[in-house]
């Protein structure tokens, strides 16, 4: 009997009827690696190290044993010879089974269009889907067969883009670009090829309305729930003459110009030239609120607050910090008094040529700000593409009391104590009694909670159950909200289930994605997961997002390098912190495992200074960590290091 074995979508072995045929899943995790080695054979030192990395030499080689002894038995009971070993060296028969992998050297004399369509149902499905490895041999492995299917998919593409003749073939190049702009979506190259074809066929706003949408956001949201996700289905769709015509209008589409295809959008903090400090802090708060609104669309990238504020204080390095992270629009801000009125003066500037495309003057007066948010968030829109009309902030049913105690109290949050942690609660009370259903407050109250537990140290379950219920009524309400998602994530990754945090904080990016704090609070969930290398992608993102950002991106991505055993990298992200101080534990495990334990006792003194009674096991206990070896890891290096 043939077997092929599956490596897009589930990895799995099929018979040569379709149907799938047990087989140990380290076993097939071998066969996809031998499949890419010459002569399909490797030693078992290698094959060790490819599924486990550098833990323990013994115990892996008496576990790949107990691998290798399991595919023995399973391929006498299929009666067939898959994987043979001799001496030191395991051996793939090619001959015996076949495979979905996409390999150098074949395809190449198949015809362009029936190439890109094998590779289009391929790559809809991702590659080795349920497989968890933290080895790095395993992530390098991974990285590389990744980035030879999309240089194949975009030669492919480029290929057969100049040979397309029906409506059937535009077809098929417009779901292989999708495709190719969900792997790497921000590749000068690949975005230049997009354009390309999509243009080619008239339909400019195809390729926009795929930067608008959210990735079915909505539809995922409701999935976490109802368990129905509609996918990609209803995305192609022919344009009007007249939206083309508005979108060639507002997006240069010349291939020079290709950076601008996302524009980037910095939201600079207000300067008060007032003489009220409480107007201020609540344009600031408005400032920041219109940003994190922004960030649900694909089709503007947003610079996040927290690097917005640094910046806004840099003026002298203001111009290369634009230039070096590709900022296209700056909305500045100033306070001042017009009369005995408190005004908000804002304008919107076009960086690339320094030109002033939109100015206005909004009062302060709190009746107006729900209102001024709503014109100043449409203005923006309108001004960056005419396709970000649909902002949330057009909402008409903001009550601006509820808005005003809102932005009141979310500027306590920026430090987080016990008494500004009740002023936020206090204010996000005030604003739900006159708007019960205010979807930002209640995830506000949310977060007030999480963060007392995290503060408090005392393991309340009640305030972790408090925090998911005002979680769970915000994603009741609404669906399409990234924060309430967010805040369920935290909350149960607190208590333990670390399944449904991750569920939760997926929903949240995808209705955000490019909302810096949910990517990085996502981040940290994946490193308590025990899932370093997914937690060390998303924390990159959301750093390139907020280049200036909070010392706990840094943090996270300090803990998801540890998890992984680049401690020199752990290292290098504890050095950017503004208090590197607050990661002294972390410090000390790094430098005892890279055996430098004179330094690695500097930490653990200094730590001891101001937690004299600290205990390693106590602590690891009360810490959220999903697999053993990660708790085992963490422990190793403290130990190592002294405590």
């Amino acid at each position: 009997m043939a077997f092929v074995l599956k490596t897009f979508g589930r990895l799995q072995l099929v018979d040569e009827e379709g149907n799938a045929v047990a087989f140990p899943e380290k076993g097939l995790l071998l066969l996809a690696y031998l499949f890419t080695t010459d002569q399909g054979s490797a030693d078992r030192t290698t094959l060790a190290r490819f599924l486990w990395g550098e833990a323990d030499r013994d115990v892996a080689q008496s576990t790949l044993r107990k691998v290798i002894s399991r595919i023995k038995a399973r391929q006498i009971d299929l009666g067939v010879n898959i994987l043979s070993s001799q001496g030191n060296v395991l051996t793939l028969d090619r001959g015996a089974l076949s495979s979905d992998m996409l390999l150098a050297g074949e395809g190449e004399e198949v015809e362009p269009f029936s190439r890109l369509r094998q590779l289009v149902t391929l790559m809809n499905q991702p590659f080795l889907e349920p497989v968890h490895s933290h080895s790095r041999q395993f992530q390098h492995w991974l990285a590389e067969r990744e980035n030879y299917h999309n240089e194949l998919l975009a030669n492919t593409l480029r290929t057969a883009s100049q040979l397309a003749q029906s409506r059937k073939d535009a077809e098929l190049l417009r779901k292989a670009a999708v495709i190719l702009f969900r792997t790497e979506p921000k590749d000068p190259e690949t975005l230049q090829l997009l354009i390309k074809i999509f243009k080619a066929e008239g339909e400019v706003e195809l390729l926009r309305s795929y930067f608008e949408q959210r990735r079915s956001a909505t539809s995922k949201g409701s999935a976490a729930r109802t368990g129905s996700d509609d996918g990609d289905a209803k995305f192609l769709r022919p344009p009007s003459a007249s939206s083309t015509a508005k979108l060639e209008a507002s997006l240069p589409l010349e291939p020079e110009d290709i950076r601008i295809a996302i524009p980037r959008l910095v939201l600079l903090p207000p300067r008060n030239q007032s003489a009220r400090p409480q107007a201020g802090f609540l344009a600031a708060s408005l400032v920041e609120d219109i940003t994190i609104g922004f960030c649900v669309f694909n089709s503007l990238e947003v610079i996040a607050p927290y690097s917005a504020v640094q910046i806004g204080h840099q003026v002298e390095t203001q111009k290369a910090f634009f230039e070096r992270h590709c900022v296209n629009y700056i909305l500045d801000t100033r306070i001042s008094n017009m009369g005995d009125e408190v005004t908000l003066f804002a304008q919107l500037i076009f960086f690339d040529q320094n030109q002033i495309v939109w100015a206005e003057r909004f009062s302060l007066d709190r009746m107006d700000l729900a209102r001024d948010r709503r014109v100043v968030a449409r203005q923006i829109a309108l001004s960056v593409s005419s396709e970000i009309e649909r902002h949330e902030a057009l909402r008409e049913d903001l009550n601006p009391v509820a808005y005003h105690r809102y932005l009141v109290g979310r500027r306590h949050l920026a430090r987080l104590t016990l008494p500004n942690l009740r002023r936020v609660r206090k204010e996000m009370k005030a604003a739900l009694s006159v708007s019960p259903d205010f979807a930002p407050a209640l995830s506000s109250m949310a977060r007030t909670y999480s963060k007392e537990w995290l503060l408090t140290a005392r393991g309340d379950i009640d305030l972790l159950q408090l925090a998911e219920t005002f979680a769970k009524q915000v994603t009741g309400m609404r669906s399409d909200f990234a924060d309430g998602y967010r805040e369920l994530g935290v909350a149960k990754l607190l208590q333990g289930a670390f399944d449904e945090s991750a569920e939760a904080m997926e929903v949240a990016e995808s209705l955000a994605p490019h909302y810096a704090d949910v990517i990085a609070d996502y981040a940290d969930t994946l490193v308590h997961c025990s899932l370093p290398a997914m937690a060390l992608r998303k924390i990159e993102r959301a750093i390139e997002l907020n280049p200036l950002g909070p010392d706990t991106y840094f943090w996270t991505a300090a803990g998801a390098n540890y998890a992984l055993g680049e401690f020199e990298a752990s290292l290098d992200y504890i050095g950017q912190m503004a208090d590197p101080h607050l990661a002294d534990r972390l410090s000390a495990a790094n430098w005892a495992m890279l055996g430098h334990q004179d330094k690695a006792r500097i930490f653990v003194r200094r730590f001891r200074e101001g937690n004299p009674d600290f205990d390693v096991d106590k602590w690891l206990s009360a810490v959220p960590s999903k697999e053993q070896w990660h708790k085992d890891l963490y422990r190793e290096g403290l130990k190592k290091a002294g405590f």
